[in-house]
């Protein structure tokens, strides 16, 4: 096994770094979705379906190309159907006067009809109090036309006159959507405004009439100057589909948000659903590497945030996921960054960059102890709460660094966070990640992702493993009841088998020692199979963006692959 195990190092090895741009860092793959294309489509439409037909028609194509055999979509080419986005593809075809009777009948299979009341009691079951994609879902089944009669009043509202009143008090106020979805608020909650009124006796009628002409102005100021709010071609459609059912095809938002549509549609006619993931897949790398060339850190040093952000009003030293102007800063970037970074600790330029990014984490932790992905305490939805995954990662780059300066607040924000772990570390041992999940597990959760990652992080210097030593044992003995008889994993143990997750829980279990070795290694074989010895890379859509959006990115299986080969063959001896 060590000769095979040697030669697929060197093929994932090399075939990484073939990836890599001419930049030195990497800018990936994400895959194409059905959401995002469907999504683009109507916004083109909306603002000039004549001006854009060539664009629409080529988008349309491709849905009606990779529509599943059952009549649904998925949001990717290889996802299973679901609900949201099949009502997406559905609307959007109906729009452009192409009637599909197939995803018509997988309607009626999962709701019961297309009553447009049961359709949009289920939409919004779904999504339950979260309103971030429930309510851009069914605006753009109203603007499509399948939502029957008065469909606006379908169409649950929000308060977009709270985008009026100062960020700080956003935490308390308790939005209906997530804190980077702030412009779908805005731009939806105004077109549900403004098509569905309330009576001419309720005050919020004019007070919203009123504070528009206030608001309005903040859709370009949280704009990026690419034009893509967040660099997301889904929500960039969303504002701009409803700035134009809203009757404002002329806002100053507008031109910017259609070219970025325009430059992000891919030559097969489909979109999708973000630009790129290039600082989250170049730390990535550089942790599987094991290594960092100068070019790659000093494009990674380029990336961290000096200056308050306007989106989030996040302070500086962060990094975001992507090097372009629409990304934000957030606790995993800015966590992967400075483990990658140590890598170079003793280099000058680094040192004087890592103060500024740890006080960031350390400012961003959550009363709870854990860490939120954006911002501290902006509300109870999913995306701004705590969670496992982003505290482990946080907790690594903490006691990799150990800031001398910063060492008291460390120590004090440990025990919060590892407090939180062990509250969320459920019966069995697993924990529930948040920005990945598995569409074969019950309730799309991914049980065996976020255990291996909080293990393999909490694993990642003796210091903290010293600290959080039962965690980790009752995470790793999850990790090995979850395995398949073949040395697999999948989500849990009854899902399908990936690379992704395979590759992440293998790593976690060889750092654990002797322990876990036997196990792991059949995991290892199960891997150069899949892979053919580092040449074949099938991505599965694990990744987990906006609310239960799913994507693949081509760097994921190799990243993952590479990390796991490195652990194996750095724990078994030359012959």
């Amino acid at each position: 096994m060590l000769d095979r195990l040697d030669t697929a190092l060197t093929n994932t090895r090399a075939h990484l770094l073939s990836l890599r741009n001419a930049d030195g860092h990497w800018s990936g793959e994400l895959s194409s979705s059905a959401l995002s294309t469907a999504t683009a489509i109507v916004a083109l439409h909306g603002v000039d379906a004549e001006k854009h037909a060539t664009l629409i028609e080529a988008g349309t194509h491709w849905l009606v190309a990779n529509q599943n055999t059952d009549g649904g979509w998925g949001d990717t080419t290889i996802s299973k159907s679901n609900l949201s986005t099949t009502l997406l593809c559905w609307s959007t075809l109906s729009l452009v006067g192409r009637r599909c009777v197939s995803s018509e009948a997988w309607i009626v299979k999962q709701v019961g009809s297309l009553d447009p009341d049961a359709i949009a009691r289920a939409v919004i079951t779904r999504y339950g109090k979260d309103k971030t994609f429930s309510v851009p879902i069914l605006m753009l089944c109203t603007i499509g036309g399948t939502l029957g009669e008065n469909a606006w009043k379908r169409v649950l509202p929000l308060p977009f006159e709270l985008a009026a009143m100062p960020r700080s008090w956003f935490g308390a106020i308790g939005l209906p959507v997530v804190s980077y979805a702030l412009p779908a608020l805005i731009a939806i909650g105004y077109t549900r405004f403004k098509n569905a009124p309330p009576a001419w006796w309720n005050p919020l009628r004019w007070l919203r009439a009123l504070l528009w002409a206030r608001i309005s102005p903040m859709l370009k100021t949280l704009q990026p100057s690419s034009g893509g709010y967040l660099e997301a071609t889904p929500l960039t459609s969303f504002v701009t589909m409803a700035l134009a059912a809203a009757g404002e095809k002329e806002h100053r938002c507008i031109p910017g948000a259609v070219a970025f549509l325009t430059r992000s549609m891919r030559p097969d006619g489909s979109w999708p659903i973000d630009t790129n993931l290039a600082t989250w897949g170049t730390t990535l790398a550089a942790k599987a590497l094991g290594e960092m060339e100068p070019a790659t850190r000093d494009w990674l040093l380029r990336q961290q945030y000096q200056d308050v952000h306007p989106f989030t009003n996040a302070a500086l030293g962060g990094w975001a996921w992507t090097d372009l102007p629409g990304g934000v800063p957030d606790a995993d970037d800015t966590a992967g960054a400075l483990i990658a970074l140590s890598s170079q600790a003793r280099n000058l330029p680094i040192k004087s960059c890592i103060p500024a990014g740890i006080t960031w984490l350390l400012d961003l932790q959550n009363r709870d102890g854990g860490m939120p992905t954006f911002c501290r305490g902006w509300g109870t939805l999913p995306f701004d709460r705590s969670s496992p995954e982003l505290t482990a990662h946080a907790l690594l780059a903490w006691w990799l660094w150990q800031s001398k300066g910063l060492q008291n607040r460390i120590v004090d924000a440990t025990l919060h966070a590892l407090d939180y772990l062990r509250k969320t570390q459920l019966a069995n041992g697993s924990w529930i990640p948040l920005w990945f999940g598995n569409e074969h597990v019950k309730d799309e959760e991914n049980p065996v992702y976020g255990t291996a990652t909080v293990v393999g992080y909490l694993s990642g210097t003796p210091d903290l493993a010293v600290q959080a030593a039962d965690m980790i044992q009752r995470g790793t003995d999850f990790l090995l009841a979850a395995q398949k008889a073949d040395g697999s994993f999948g989500g849990d143990s009854s899902a399908p088998s990936s690379i992704e997750e395979t590759a992440v829980a293998v790593h976690s279990l060889l750092i654990q020692g002797r322990r876990a070795r036997v196990p792991a290694l059949r995991g290892i074989e199960w891997l150069l199979d899949a892979t053919r010895d580092g040449t074949h890379f099938p991505t599965a859509p694990i990744g987990l963006y906006f609310a239960r959006l799913w994507y693949h990115e081509r760097l994921y299986p190799v990243i993952w692959m590479l990390q796991a080969l490195r652990s194996a063959r750095e724990s078994t001896p030359d012959r």
